[in-house]
């Protein structure tokens, strides 16, 4: 078998004038969870969109375990499942009928539909709410259902595109058991995501996309430590002195400094953690007095801000995204 579940060169789609994805490359080994990461508009579902056969792109070339996504798209549909922003299941019906709908759908005669519901809703916890029609499901709940909707024949590749966007933290957290568990009985999972914890804790490796391009790649950890070992937040008493601090923090820790929204607030990567107390002592020695200050390790938010020059923060669901 090929060695990548997913290998994209130059992928590119535009709509107009408008060039949604703009060249993108990718290899995403089998058996992984590979994030996807962007915000609103970077264009995440586009990509999907592509990869999964539902529009054909501008330019470039895709293979899923082999099959080019053009001329083989019949043989790339058999083997994906694709999850989509928001929940695709029939509010009318209850948990057990989607899923015994969905397997009628795929060719399982009745009783194999009914029998592969059972084991479903066991997995994902819906047994209680088997019977309840979907409209008086929670968030999470629909979202469960969705994805067990999307897997009742297990894909070998399944796209998520943003399954977490909306939900509450615990729900969040519901979705996630559910994609490790995936990836622990061999499904590959490419998962499109804008928030930075949820890449953090379920991609093995992730690819960075900001206005259709790939800008970085590699493990959580690699692209961590492309910025620095750790990042350094200063809060000012007189905001008004905030240039001052960054041309003092700028000299002493030999890197960019980042003024954040707060208007007393600055931060900056940090490769060396002993020039901390250095730059606390010039500031200080500067006469400008600091009421906060802190040293912590890298997180994606600081990776992508430093990548990108702006935060990945999520938008309201109903913005549409890319």
């Amino acid at each position: 078998m090929p060695p990548y579940a997913i290998h994209a060169e130059g992928l590119r789609k535009r709509y107009g004038d408008t060039v949604a994805v703009d060249g993108v490359d990718l290899a995403v080994p089998q058996g992984s969870v590979y994030g996807f990461l962007g915000p609103n508009g970077a264009g995440k579902t586009t990509t999907i969109r592509m990869l999964a056969t539902l529009v054909r792109p501008t330019a470039g070339r895709a293979r899923i375990f082999g099959r080019d996504i053009v001329a083989d798209a019949d043989a790339v549909r058999a083997r994906i499942g694709l999850t989509g922003q928001y929940a695709s299941v029939d509010d009318d019906l209850t948990g057990r009928e989607n899923l015994v709908l969905m397997g009628r759908l795929l060719g399982h005669r009745h009783r194999a539909a009914a029998e592969r519901a059972r084991e479903l809703l066991a997995a994902f916890g819906l047994e209680a709410a088997a019977h309840r029609r979907v409209k008086g499901y929670s968030g999470g709940m629909r979202r469960r259902l969705d994805i067990a909707a999307s897997i009742v024949v297990t894909p070998d590749l399944l796209f998520l595109d943003e399954p977490t966007t909306g939900l509450d933290p615990r729900s969040r957290t519901q979705v996630w058991d559910v994609v490790r568990e995936l990836a622990m009985g061999g499904t590959t999972v490419l998962l499109t995501t804008q928030y930075l914890e949820e890449a953090d804790r379920l991609a093995d490796r992730l690819a960075v996309i900001d206005h259709g391009r790939i800008i970085a790649e590699g493990t959580p950890a690699e692209l961590k430590q492309s910025v620095g070992a750790g990042v350094v937040h200063v809060r000012l008493r007189d905001p008004a002195r905030r240039d001052d601090a960054a041309r003092i923090l700028t000299r002493v820790l030999a890197v960019p400094v980042r003024h954040e929204e707060d208007p007393a607030a600055l931060s900056a990567g940090l490769d060396d953690p002993a020039r901390a107390g250095a730059a606390l002592s010039e500031l200080a020695h500067g006469g400008i007095e600091v009421s906060d200050f802190g040293v912590g390790r890298i997180s994606l938010d600081e990776v992508f801000l430093a990548l990108t020059g702006h935060h990945a923060t999520p938008k309201s669901p109903k913005e549409a995204t890319a």
